[in-house]
């Protein structure tokens, strides 16, 4: 669920969200047996939102920044999620930003078995592919840098099951949210494995481009790593069973990035 957030920070600063590539490397710290984060399969009655896709608009500072897009969909015996953004206006003139993120889940469990990435941010031009080889106990990741033509490969210990950037807010929203909960699950983007605690806040009343919505807000807080460095993030979601994330804000020393829904398209 931390995805548009990292995408957001991408309109405000001249940095890729995806590791630089370098030599081919393997990097397997360990993972704590310890730890009581763990996913959880979704509610009983949960539903895939299948076919909707979600338009943001993207605002840093008092600037239209851009567009950035969510959708999910049936692939097989998996759930695909597809992740955009895009610049545009006088933010695209001075940092061109498109960025294409793409995830497949296993539905009744929720955990995570691939993802790829296709950035251009700045000058900068990767391809990534992350692949979670659960019967390794190891996250595998490949990457390009298409300007340099330099290649990285890596490979991280990760538990019996992780959740992805992409697919981490369907995975919250396919929880049970009510205030004062807590969720702490494993989250893995090709490094280290950071476990990341929701704490389910209150309800509010939100009104966004697409319209008003009651909402229910959390608060998403990395323990360490790199999510742990971007600061203060808020998501609202819409307080019924579909969960549709309506609002998210993300503030750090660069501003605050707001993500507001525009619309929703079903097809």
């Amino acid at each position: 669920m931390l995805c548009l957030f990292a995408a957001g920070d991408g309109f405000a600063q001249n940095a890729s969200s995806s590791p630089t590539a370098s030599p081919s490397e393997t990097v397997s710290p360990a993972v704590s047996s310890e730890t009581l984060a763990h996913v959880q399969p979704p509610v009983e009655g949960y539903r895939f939102p299948n076919g909707q896709t979600l338009i943001y608009q993207v605002e840093w500072r008092v600037f239209n920044a851009g567009t950035a897009s969510l959708r999910m969909e049936q692939a097989g015996q998996e759930q695909r999620v597809v992740m955009t953004a895009d610049t545009s206006g006088s933010i695209a003139a001075v940092f061109h930003l498109r960025d294409r993120i793409e995830s497949f889940v296993n539905p009744t469990d929720f955990c995570s078995l691939n993802l790829s990435k296709q950035t251009e941010e700045g000058f900068r031009r990767n391809s990534m592919t992350l692949q979670f080889d659960y019967t390794r106990h190891k996250s595998v990741l490949d990457q390009v840098n298409l300007k340099k033509h330099e290649t990285r490969h890596e490979e991280h210990d990760i538990p019996d099951c992780v959740v992805d950037v992409v697919s981490s807010f369907y995975y919250v929203a396919s929880q049970k949210l009510e205030p004062g909960a807590t969720l702490l699950f494993p989250l893995n983007d090709g490094g280290k494995t950071q476990n990341v605690k929701i704490h389910v806040e209150k309800r509010e009343k939100l009104k966004v481009p697409a319209g008003s919505f009651d909402t229910i807000r959390v608060y998403p807080e990395a323990e360490d790593g790199t999510l742990h460095k971007k600061g203060k993030a808020m998501v609202w979601f819409s307080d019924d069973a579909r969960h549709i994330p309506v609002q998210m804000e993300a503030k750090s020393f660069l501003g605050t990035v707001s993500i507001k829904l525009l619309r929703i398209e079903q097809k």
